[in-house]
């Protein structure tokens, strides 16, 4: 329902003017402006930024009251472990129900981020948080106010504690450019460097960063830049993990997909029609999947050469909208793919063919991530309405819809991380969130 048309569900009662928004607390009509106006700011756009927030304050008064919820009637821990004892369900389905009780009962909680350096912690935007493999560390973003970026880790063992505190270490790094996409890559050893995608004003640059420029030791001794070269706007970035195209990653680009082995500095270019704003390498064989803002989603086999023309597109599916995200299933015959029109998709690569759709999801410009954890079976996403919804992977069921704990506007979209091991192998389960200048941590009861 669009909240801006409230006064619709007045509809039976008072009539609909033209031009005009009936306010059904002070009982009366109000003339609509077609733009802002500092006298009479009374438009559309603040009617439903006034209904928005008023939605999301009353979920989060809910949230603090109601402590225990489900998402599936009668589905409780009781009667899950005495389906379990009797042999109703697998383990399997009996670990997925138990995550999806979980995940409902999360609770919010804020972290204290520590740092090394005063100056870093809480003076900057977190823009977009990724975490390794191990979701032992998360990479961070940060919007500077003067324009730019700079980046830093986050080292999460102190989750486990009840003072909830982070260590976060920034090597005051410092670029001008805007960063669309980053990613961790496996160099040297897993989780190793990183692959960051910035644009300027033009051009753009893709650079590879060690993970190892941020600790706390001596600068003297910490690694340069391994790779970083200008190039057009990119949107872009993944990793290879394939021994079949070892230490190559790709980047997305205006109308090209460019692929770079960062040791022997080999490139190869493959043309498209439309921006690539999505991208992941699959792990058991050599191919590159794409998502493109036509709405397009094809793969390339990586050993093979660069060619003039598309004959080389192998697996093509297609959106209506520009696709934004795209997360390869570990058995990889499954791709999530998610798109500008709110649409999540469950693709069958075998048959082309779509055979889930998961409901909710909000977007209508951003390019925005899906977050895919099988093991716990569970999708979770941010919308650009900032509400960050978890669903269940087996049924597309829309489990619990969580609202910011800031006001909702295009520069406070949250950055999420979920993992039932988040600080390590012997974390503690829960979601990061990320917003403004603060770090979250929602945790299983």
């Amino acid at each position: 329902e669009d909240p801006s048309s409230s006064s619709s569900t007045q509809n039976s009662v008072v009539p609909e003017l033209p031009g005009f928004y009936y306010d059904s607390e002070k009982n009366r009509y109000f003339r609509l402006l077609p733009g802002h106006n500092n006298c009479n700011p009374l438009t559309k756009d603040s009617i439903q930024h006034k209904a928005m927030e008023c939605k999301r304050l009353k979920l989060l008064e809910e949230e603090e009251k109601q402590k225990q919820k489900t998402a599936r009637a009668g589905l409780n821990s009781s009667v899950l472990l005495q389906k379990r004892q009797l042999g109703l369900l697998s383990s399997t389905s009996y670990c997925r129900l138990v995550h999806e009780l979980k995940v409902n009962c999360m609770q919010r909680r804020k972290i204290e981020i520590h740092s090394p350096d005063s100056s870093v912690a809480g003076t900057n935007n977190f823009k977009i948080i990724v975490a390794d493999v191990a979701c032992e560390r998360i990479f961070t973003v940060n919007d500077v106010e003067h324009g730019g970026c700079k980046y830093g880790i986050i080292n999460l063992s102190g989750l486990g504690k009840e003072s909830l505190t982070v260590e976060m270490y920034d090597n005051l790094y410092f670029t001008n450019r805007k960063v669309n996409s980053v990613c961790w890559a496996s160099l040297t050893h897993p989780d190793s460097h990183l692959c960051l995608m910035g644009i300027a004003e033009t051009p753009g640059c893709a650079s590879l960063l060690p993970a190892s420029l941020f600790s706390s030791t001596n600068p003297g001794d910490r690694p340069g830049m391994l790779c970083s070269f200008k190039i057009s706007t990119a949107w872009s970035c993944a990793w290879c993990l394939n021994p079949q195209a070892d230490n190559c990653f790709s980047t997305g680009l205006t109308r090209r997909v460019l692929v770079t082995n960062v040791v022997t500095g080999h490139r190869q270019t493959f043309g498209t029609s439309s921006d690539v704003l999505a991208q992941q390498f699959a792990t058991q064989t050599p191919l590159l999947y794409n998502g493109c803002r036509s709405g397009e989603i094809f793969s390339i086999d990586v050993r093979q050469r660069s060619r003039k023309g598309q004959s080389w597109k192998a697996t093509r599916l297609f959106h209506g909208s520009a696709v934004t995200s795209l997360h390869l299933m570990e058995a990889e015959h499954y791709l999530m793919a998610a798109d500008m029109a709110g649409k999540i998709k469950l693709w069958d690569l075998r048959t082309a063919k779509c055979v889930k759709q998961y409901k909710g999801h909000h977007n209508e410009y951003a390019v925005l991530p899906l977050h895919v954890n099988e093991e716990e079976g569970l999708l979770t996403a941010v919308g650009q309405d900032c509400y960050t919804r978890i669903w269940s992977l087996q049924d597309a069921h829309l489990l619990r819809t969580i609202p910011s704990p800031h006001p909702s506007s295009k520069d406070a979209i949250p950055s999420v991380v979920f993992s039932s091991r988040l600080g390590g192998s012997r974390g503690v389960p829960g979601l990061l969130m990320a917003v403004k200048q603060d770090l979250y941590h929602f945790s299983y009861s």
